[in-house]
């Protein structure tokens, strides 16, 4: 049942958001295409692990179910690797997602090695690099760090536009190319603020009856989330 919100003294409905997860609907741009071709050699792998790491939003989910889609893998959040087994649910193909903070290292040591010996294959997914998790087991830390790692980077104002598109097109809604040149200078340079800003729009063209427009746009930046609209980057 879709949840009820209320915007601008209206009533509007969340219906919720199906993203386009598909490799086709990946945008592949300099920032990400190392880890894109990374992904893409599958299973020709050079060793059992593959970490992809980047800032919130980067695209790190959109490839996990990706190579998913293509492995047959079973996803799983780093916070609960206790729950996999010692054998990784005899899984050829896993990914554990989000591993940054404090795990379940024993855990994810006996996972690796299980999946490594059958000859299947683990995408990790996290913020950092291996070398900057703050691992204690000497054997868990020397295979992670020894796996290859490809980076998700902070996009171009090109790739940010796209993205815009793609994200409003996910909710089924067109905009104008003039929505995403006007936004793209004017917000910070990361994906995480471009999903946010769309999510606005979306709920504020919603609220007042309106398309999704620069004179939209000037208004929701304007009311902005403690501070106005910032000036355009030189």
């Amino acid at each position: 049942m879709a949840a009820k919100t209320e915007l601008g003294g209206q009533r509007t409905f969340d219906w919720g958001v199906r993203p386009a997860l598909g490799r086709e609907d990946f945008l592949v741009a300099p920032c990400n295409e190392a880890a894109v071709a990374r992904l893409d050699r599958w299973p020709d792998w050079p060793g059992p692990a593959l970490v992809i790491y980047g800032p919130p939003g980067s695209g790190k989910s959109h490839l996990a179910e990706v190579w998913r889609r293509r492995s047959g893998a079973e996803i799983v959040p780093a916070a609960r690797l206790s729950e996999v087994g010692p054998d990784g649910g005899s899984a050829l193909a896993l990914v554990i997602d989000g591993l940054d903070g404090p795990i379940d290292e024993r855990s994810l040591l006996h996972i690796y090695n299980a999946v490594a010996e059958r000859g299947g294959h683990l995408l990790l997914t996290a913020r950092t690099p291996p070398a900057r998790w703050p691992l204690a087991l000497p054997d868990l830390a020397s295979r992670l760090r020894l796996a290859p790692a490809a980076a998700l980077g902070l996009p171009d104002d090109a790739l940010l536009g796209a993205l815009m598109l793609k994200l409003f097109a996910d909710r089924q809604i067109t905009v104008a190319p003039e929505v995403p040149a006007y936004v793209v200078p004017r917000i910070e340079r990361t994906f995480e603020a471009v999903a946010h800003l769309v999510d606005r729009l979306d709920r504020a063209a919603l609220a007042e009856g309106r398309a999704v427009t620069v004179p939209l746009v000037r208004s929701v930046l304007a009311l902005g989330e403690g501070g106005s609209e910032a000036p355009p980057r030189a």
